[in-house]
């Protein structure tokens, strides 16, 4: 196992939520760790949504105490989402995959896996990076969101059979690569990584607000992270959406 140097590692048969594990063991870690969870009672989404977490699919959550402004430590992201990326190549072969705005990784046009980052103990404290992957299936369809992307299986889309384990061995070792280049260069070279899989760049996408919504053309991702939408009055910069293709 090439596991990487200074990330600890932990398993466990069932949690309610391993972001939730995440906040009851951050105070007592002395360095980043993940926590994988072989069954998820209690998965959450982005806003709140639910997770669902069918038998052999992927849950897992890197703890980590950061120290950069909230700003820069929201970019692990995009960091999070290149090293995903990298994990599912490995296993299944890079064909068909591409990146959507902003933490979702997709599949042959069909959603594979969401990240979901979450501030513990306010600024300066630790960040939980949460992430889920439908390694062998999907969830319930009955439960998709009016024009949200549907869900796709690697088991499915390339008939390559993964345990969680040995995806969480490829994982955070392409974490740790991705995290390295990001302290090291800053976001740069993760931004312009990002948009090089980027899935529907230069096409009409709708980001959808609580109190907005937008319609244009995904022109770019700023130095700051913000969706760049070319509309037919301006470019409008989202910090925060929904997106619907």
């Amino acid at each position: 196992m090439n596991w990487p140097a200074g990330y600890g590692r932990r398993v466990l048969a069932e949690v309610d939520s391993t972001n939730a594990e995440a906040a009851r063991v951050a105070p007592a870690l002395a360095g980043p760790e993940w926590i994988l969870g072989l069954r998820q009672t209690s998965g959450r989404g982005r806003r709140g949504r639910v997770w669902a977490m069918p038998e052999g699919n992927f849950a897992a959550t890197l703890v980590m105490r950061p120290h950069e402004p909230p700003a820069v430590v929201a970019l692990r992201s995009f960091v999070a989402s290149l090293a995903l990326r990298d994990a599912v190549a490995q296993v299944a072969g890079p064909g068909g995959l591409a990146l959507k705005w902003p933490n979702d990784v997709l599949l042959n046009g069909g959603k594979l896996a969401g990240i979901l980052l979450e501030s513990l103990g306010g600024p300066g404290g630790h960040l939980a990076i949460g992430i889920g992957v439908n390694l062998a299936g999907v969830p319930d369809l009955s439960q998709l969101e009016p024009g949200a992307v549907a869900p796709v299986s690697i088991r499915g889309e390339t008939g390559a059979e993964v345990t969680p384990e040995a995806f969480l061995d490829c994982l955070a070792a392409a974490y740790a690569r991705r995290e390295e280049q990001f302290v090291t260069f800053g976001f740069a070279p993760v931004r312009a990584a990002w948009l090089a899989s980027a899935a529907r760049i230069g096409e009409e996408i709708t980001a959808r607000m609580p109190r907005e919504t937008v319609t244009g053309t995904f022109e770019t991702v700023d130095e700051a992270g913000n969706l760049v939408l070319k509309t037919g009055r301006a470019r409008v910069t989202i910090a925060a959406a929904e997106i619907f293709f």
